[in-house]
């Protein structure tokens, strides 16, 4: 198995990339009170170190009151959490490497199972988080608003700490997708609608907001799934007409990536073609994709978090689709959560040096 497309360089704007590897965002929880420290500053400098070509930082919530249900989950606002920030990319930088803030909002959500809460009720499009769940209050327009600015904030201090590119989080079932759910969008305002494109408003606006923020030049990165953590069957868009309505208005706004978050890469998105969700936003927008989701191990990764473990997997079906031309870039979780020298590994052909992942790997920067 030739891994030779998987490390050739990638630019576009402001990313100069090594390679096509992208470490993707995993929430680690290791900020006391948002504040990035030097043991967070270590843990990405390592992988970028070894070689990966682009990381993406775990979620880092935007400047309002109730964006994160966590305390140790970091920030990307105020003057400590920044210069812890500053901190991490310095380092990155030093160890050759490039790097992303993924800036992020949670929405409605459950409280943290340690009991903080934030200083004010969550907030999202409704007051719920999923069918039949309700823990926070409906945004008023002022909320949207002061959300949207909020937002292009954070990317602008991104770009004046000298980070390479910003990933709006707009998948999961957190707050921007929390308008793309029907389920959870019950407004009778400019903000809601029947329809899946009538409620990107406020992603549009997002977009639009960051974009007008961080200029022309400055890569914006868009992290969208059509699963839930509440339904993983669950697709907003169902056809291939539908996925086009809903991610052409998204490009048109300013993304320049996709990033296109699955539980399996490998799963074909429609029937009818074996193209996966990164493929098909490629195939529709002619935008740069980013495919995700259970790269180089087995099992997937929210069974991790059930204390399922996993061992490293053949790479050859995610190459070739990156031959292909299905996708540009390709995400990498949990295999590098465990090892910082993957990349590497890989690159040298050094499989029997492979690490699996366990559950226990959640517990500490490695």
């Amino acid at each position: 198995m030739s891994t030779e497309k998987l490390f050739e360089p990638f630019r576009f704007k402001t990313l100069n990339l090594r390679n096509r590897i992208v470490m993707a965002p995993m929430t680690r929880s290791f900020s006391p009170n948002g504040i990035p420290g030097e043991d967070v500053a270590t843990y990405y400098a390592k992988r970028a170190a070894g070689d990966v070509g682009l990381i993406l930082s775990e979620g880092t919530v935007i400047d309002r009151p109730a964006s994160s249900n966590d305390a140790n989950v970091p920030h990307f606002y105020g003057t400590s959490a920044l210069a812890g920030w500053q901190q991490v990319i310095d380092r990155v930088h030093q160890a050759g490497g490039s790097m992303g803030p993924q800036i992020w909002h949670m929405g409605i959500m459950e409280n943290h199972h340690s009991g903080w809460v934030p200083s004010a009720p969550f907030e999202g499009p409704s007051d719920l988080a999923r069918p039949g769940f309700s823990n926070g209050k409906a945004m008023s327009e002022r909320d949207i608003e002061e959300t949207i600015s909020a937002f292009g904030k954070a990317a602008a201090d991104a770009k004046r700490l000298s980070f390479d590119c910003v990933e709006i989080h707009g998948a999961h079932g957190y707050l921007i997708d929390q308008f793309f759910w029907e389920s959870t969008n019950n407004r009778t305002d400019i903000y809601g609608g029947s329809s899946l494109q009538e409620r990107s408003r406020f992603a549009i606006e997002v977009i639009k907001e960051v974009r007008k923020q961080v200029g022309d030049d400055f890569a914006i990165i868009l992290r969208l799934s059509q699963w839930k953590s509440s339904d993983y069957s669950y697709k907003h868009a169902k056809t291939p007409a539908e996925m086009e309505a809903w991610l052409e208005p998204l490009a048109d706004a300013g993304v320049d990536v996709f990033h296109c978050s699955q539980r399996r890469f490998w799963e074909a998105e429609f029937d009818g073609s074996d193209l996966n969700f990164a493929g098909w936003a490629k195939k529709i927008t002619g935008k740069a994709t980013i495919t995700v989701g259970s790269v180089g191990l087995s099992g997937e990764f929210l069974a991790a978090f059930r204390g399922e473990s996993s061992s490293p997997s053949s790479l050859e079906e995610l190459i070739r689709r990156l031959d292909r031309g299905d996708f540009d870039l390709v995400g990498v979780g949990r295999a590098l959560l465990a090892d910082p020298l993957w990349v590497t590994k890989i690159r040298e052909n050094r499989s029997e040096e492979l690490k699996g992942f366990t559950r226990e790997a959640l517990n500490e920067l490695i």
